[in-house]
This record gives C-alpha cells, structure tokens and sequence, in this order.
C-alpha cells in the first residue's frame, strides 16, 4: 500500500480513546480531524468522550489527528488511514471532521479502508456560477456520508455543504446532510444533539448498520428531503415518561 505524507513532516496520531484498559481488541476506529483553529474545536472533544463512552466496550478506537508540517490536510488524513491499517489491520475506519477536518474527511474518503464520513460545518471552496461545488464525489460511492451544517454558519457556506451533497447523492445513495437550525459555525447552540447525532452515525456505519429513525430516514429520503433534514431539539435524549 502506497504511504502518504510521512508523520516527521505532516500528521500524527493522538492517544487512543474508546477502546484501551479492559478492552484488547480493536474492531474499528474513528479519526478525528480538527478545524483549522485550536481556538475553534467544534464538537470533536466532547465528541471524542462521546464515543469513548458509547463505543469503548465495541472494540472502538477514537484517535484525533495531529497536524504538523505543510502536507495537505487531506494527505495527513490519508497517511492516518494507513497508519490505523498498520496498526491495527483490516478494521473499518470513519473519518470525522469539523470545519477544515471536515473538508479533509471529504476529500480523503476515497481511501481503501474508510467506509464512512462525517463532516460537520465542512469549510468548501464557493461554488462555481454554474451552482454546482467544485469539490469532486465520485470518490464518496460506496461510503456512508453524513454532513451535518449550521444555517447561520457565517464561516462556512451551509448552502455549499448542500450543493456538494446533492450531487454526492447522485454518485452514492448512503448520502444524507442535517441542518442545525439557528446555530453557526461551532454547532455550540445545540451541540449536544449534534453530538448524539454523530455518535448514532459513526457507531451504526462502523459496527451494526443500524441507525436512528431520524438517520435512517434522511439516507432513504431523495433530494432535496435527505439532505435538508433538520435536527430535532433533543435528539438523542431519552423520552420523558
């Protein structure tokens, strides 16, 4: 397997979380890529201890991707890919980005042993005055994508996330995008169902196939009802009885 963007001179991966101490066996691993700003996390950290939490006793390894050098960050994502097959074999592998990351996760997709993505408030080039991104997709057929934007995200274009999706969707049917209603770029307002969201999507794509309702609907749903799904207020938490 060809090596991408040598860790001296680009990524590096952080401490393993999610499946270490009592767990010895690894059967899938999330790859967290980070903003462009250390001010600006997003939602990887708690995300992070979300996955820790929910997928630890599954086998999950979360490690977070630590940038350096002046490789691409689409490169350092894929060396990262490779170092997980390294590492730990033939497990399957979701890249989870946010802002910069989450551009990343989308670009690298197309390595052989990631069969999910999810980019959340993903920083995309504007669209061309056709209407259509400039961002290549035939590469996300046979991954499981997920984008989840904020519609008052002053970073980041939401409209371009949906553009790039619908035409994601029709290259790859496993596609679907949630619109975080009244929240910007950091997804801070309404961060902990962001969190459950993206916890429900990488746990479903890495291990059982199963999603939420609300999940399962957006991928079966065509365009433009999939991918203009909004996130309900309190998803994820447990029904009042």
């Amino acid at each position: 397997m060809a090596q991408h963007a040598p860790p001296a001179r680009g990524a590096r991966l952080g401490r393993a979380a999610g499946a270490n101490g009592s767990v010895t066996t690894v059967n899938g691993v999330v790859l967290l890529l980070p903003g462009a700003s250390r001010f600006s996390p997003g939602p990887l950290r708690p995300l992070a201890r979300a996955l820790a939490r929910a997928g630890g006793t599954e086998g999950l390894a979360a490690h977070a991707v630590l940038h350096g050098g002046d490789a691409p960050r689409e490169d350092q994502a894929r060396w990262a890919a490779d170092e997980v097959v390294r590492r730990y074999g033939d497990v399957p592998v979701c890249l989870a980005g946010f802002g910069a990351g989450g551009l990343a996760a989308l670009r690298a997709a197309g390595h052989e042993a990631v069969g999910s993505v999810l980019a959340m408030a993903p920083c995309l080039p504007e669209a061309r005055a056709s209407a259509e991104s400039p961002e290549p997709v035939k590469h996300l057929a046979g991954r499981r994508v997920l984008i989840v934007h904020g519609t008052d995200d002053a970073r980041s274009d939401p409209e371009a996330s949906f553009l790039l999706a619908a035409r994601a969707k029709k290259a790859n049917r496993s596609t679907c995008r949630f619109e975080v209603h009244s929240d910007g770029h950091g997804l801070r307002e309404h961060q902990a169902e962001v969190v459950a969201l993206a916890v429900d999507f990488v746990l479903g794509s890495v291990f059982s196939g199963r999603y939420s309702r609300p999940v399962t609907d957006a991928l079966a749903a065509p365009p433009p009802l999939g991918l203009r799904m909004p996130l309900a207020s309190g998803f994820g938490r447990p029904p009042r009885r």
